[in-house]
């Protein structure tokens, strides 16, 4: 009876495990992805967005025609900050693009801005963006709960170890 529960437990796990591994994916993917939360301003373009203090992600947001088949190029972008006046300048670090892909609408992490002060910043955007359908820059917060997935995948390494568990102690008890 106890390698059977043990089986069944192990079993229960793995099935938890890798449901709590799709769902995390894909509620930060889709939910709790706040890319755009600050607002938009097109390439080439200029606008005035109000950023918070802390850390803005910034977000080459555009539309394709089709798949982007497991690649999408970025284009040379350039941007200006301006903050209100007596605050420091955003400290731009560049991003390992990340793209997400929803239908036809694509977007990809370029910079994340560290911001000193909330206020009024004024914007100004460039660059070679000749061939996208309505090319932006997205300015957002990470909101996504990157430690899920792996939790998820922890509880899926017990899940097996477990399974492993289980079967050799059915095997040694038949």
């Amino acid at each position: 009876m106890g390698p059977r529960i043990a089986l069944v437990s192990a079993i229960i796990t793995c099935a938890a495990a890798v449901a709590g591994l799709i769902m995390s994916l894909v509620l930060n993917v889709f939910v709790l992805d706040d890319f755009d939360a600050h607002g938009e301003v097109p390439i080439p373009g200029s606008g005035r967005l109000h950023l918070p203090a802390g850390e803005v992600t910034i977000s080459f947001h555009t539309l394709v025609t089709g798949g982007t088949n497991g690649g999408f190029p970025i284009p040379p972008l350039q941007i200006g900050i301006t903050p209100p006046e007596g605050v420091a300048d955003p400290v731009l670090t560049e991003s390992m693009p990340s793209t997400t892909s929803v239908n036809s609408d694509v977007r990809a992490r370029v910079w994340v801005a560290q911001v000193a002060e909330d206020g009024v910043y004024d914007i100004e955007t460039g660059g070679d963006v000749n061939g996208y359908i309505n090319p932006r820059l997205a300015f957002g917060s990470d909101t996504s709960l990157g430690w899920l997935p792996w939790a998820s995948g922890g509880l899926l390494v017990v899940g097996i170890a477990e399974l492993v568990f289980a079967m050799t102690w059915r095997g040694r008890a038949a």
